[in-house]
């Protein structure tokens, strides 16, 4: 079920403060032997002025990805580059 969510909606939406509680990280092992840690972090919350069918109201969140690589196998990294600029 989708609701449909115009920008008048938004406009006269609340922001609602947030605690974080707890965010983990989601860890991912690729086929080529690396793996990704990823975790959402969010930064804004608005509660829209509607409702779900059974009742709920509807947030709109703002958030953004955090994205780690690690455990990269050998074969997989470039070699270091040597700086362009030399400090003075």
């Amino acid at each position: 079920m989708s609701v449909q969510i115009s920008p008048e909606d938004l406009a006269e939406a609340e922001d609602v403060d947030f605690v974080e509680e707890k965010e983990g990280w989601n860890v991912y092992i690729l086929s080529d032997g690396s793996t990704l840690k990823v975790k959402l972090v969010l930064t804004g919350v608005k509660r829209l002025k509607k409702w779900n069918p059974d009742g709920t109201p509807i947030y709109v969140i703002n958030s953004q990805n955090i994205v780690r690589v690690v455990n990269v196998p050998k074969e997989l990294k470039a070699k270091l580059k040597e700086p362009t600029f030399r400090p003075t």
